[in-house]
């Protein structure tokens, strides 16, 4: 019987018309030919690049902004360009783009310099080589010829959590010891203080250029999602006002263009499996609720062992008494939940600060008050809807193996 069901649904859904004309004209991975309200950046990403079609070396750039800012479409764009013409004239130029948040790709220095060297044709191990030797056989990969590499090092903040700060001096260092080749870094990072981190020598090594890419208003956004529709759906499926509620709900979280264009398709998709034949308001509305609630679920999964346990007690108690939850009551609680999983309990004082970084990543909220001569503790009480939460204890059970 439910396979018949199930059989009856997938025709149905064959024969029924798509609200899409093209999906991908809505995703992240799509680099459009126009981006809108991005013509000073573009212009300036170019002229700092363009000494390579004379086969001088650009300055290392650094471009900040906060996520949906539209920093790596464009740098994409003007490197796409710059590709372009200099195949066409026959000029040495070599560009190479790395999302640094890739796993097993630039977690480690080197696994980031073994990526480079595979890129420029040498077989190299993904372990096992000195780091010494490793960056030898990647020197000898590109100084062959004459030639200006261009490396894009996208997430270049999580490259650094990751792997510290001494391979950006490790890196810059490397043109000093190139004889016919330059090498010329583009860093791309949504943390504005990524910079003010960096060891001093570090920073002096690189002597980048920086270039701070502002969020977007909502008129901007509805701009960009006016243009990607146009595309992405068909004729007369948006319910009139759906691209300025879309553009207005991402304008409050920061002018994020992503988070815009991922309300317009989610809402699309949700609107497709209710059986409507338009997008409307109300789909937009359902979209912002499940991309919130899949968010928190993401953060949640990926957060460290003793985080989730740390999170695990709060939603315990909060489903116990919800009126007050001190950093005590979950301490008590915490420390028997490792007992139960083999995991050794980290000091009071410790906890308090995972508490504090889950205040930090929105997922609680952690009032820290004084209780007089007894010191300090932090209030805590929930950011998320109640109905998530039993869900969300489910998951950390199930990736805590409790």
């Amino acid at each position: 019987m439910v396979k018949s069901n199930i059989n009856e649904f997938f025709e149905d859904y064959i024969k029924k018309d798509s609200l899409f004309k093209d999906k991908k004209f809505l995703q992240s991975s799509y680099t459009p030919e126009n981006i809108p309200h991005r013509d000073n950046e573009i212009k300036e990403i170019a002229g700092m690049l363009a000494p390579a079609l004379k086969n001088e070396k650009p300055s290392n750039l650094f471009v900040y902004g906060k996520t949906g800012t539209g920093k790596t479409i464009s740098v994409l764009h003007v490197i796409d360009k710059l590709n372009k013409i200099s195949k066409d004239k026959n000029i040495g130029l070599k560009i190479f783009y790395l999302n640094c948040k890739l796993k097993k790709v630039a977690d480690t220095e080197y696994r980031l310099i073994a990526t480079l060297a595979r890129e420029f044709g040498k077989n190299v191990p993904v372990t096992g080589l000195p780091t010494d030797e490793i960056y030898r056989i990647f020197i000898e990969s590109i100084d062959s010829k004459h030639q200006n590499i261009i490396l894009v090092l996208d997430e270049i903040d999580q490259l650094i959590k990751k792997a510290g700060d001494e391979i950006l001096y490790n890196l810059t260092r490397l043109n000093s010891e190139l004889s016919n080749t330059q090498i010329t870094f583009i860093g791309i990072s949504n943390d504005l203080r990524f910079a003010n981190d960096i060891d001093p020598r570090v920073k002096s090594s690189l002597t980048e250029e920086d270039i701070n890419f502002p969020s977007y208003n909502a008129l901007q956004l509805q701009d960009i999602l006016n243009e990607r529709s146009i595309k992405a759906f068909k004729n007369g499926v948006l319910e009139e006002g759906s691209i300025e509620k879309c553009a207005a709900l991402a304008a409050r979280e920061h002018g994020d263009a992503r988070r815009a264009l991922d309300l317009l398709r989610v809402a699309g998709e949700l609107a497709e499996r209710k059986g409507s034949d338009k997008l409307l308001i109300k789909h937009i509305d359902d979209a912002e609720e499940k991309i919130e609630r899949d968010l928190v679920s993401e953060v949640v999964s990926t957060l460290p062992k003793q985080s989730q346990l740390a999170l695990l007690a709060v939603f315990d108690l909060y489903g116990k008494n919800n009126s007050k939850i001190y950093t005590g009551d979950v301490y008590n609680l915490y420390k028997s939940l490792s007992s139960d999983i083999g995991l050794k309990p980290l000091t009071q004082r410790r906890m308090s600060d995972l508490i504090g970084e889950l205040d930090m990543l929105g997922v609680i909220n952690a009032k820290v008050i004084s209780k007089g001569r007894y010191g300090r503790t932090r209030a805590i009480g929930m950011t998320i809807p109640d109905s998530e939460i039993p869900n969300l204890k489910e998951g950390l059970k199930r990736w805590l193996n409790l």
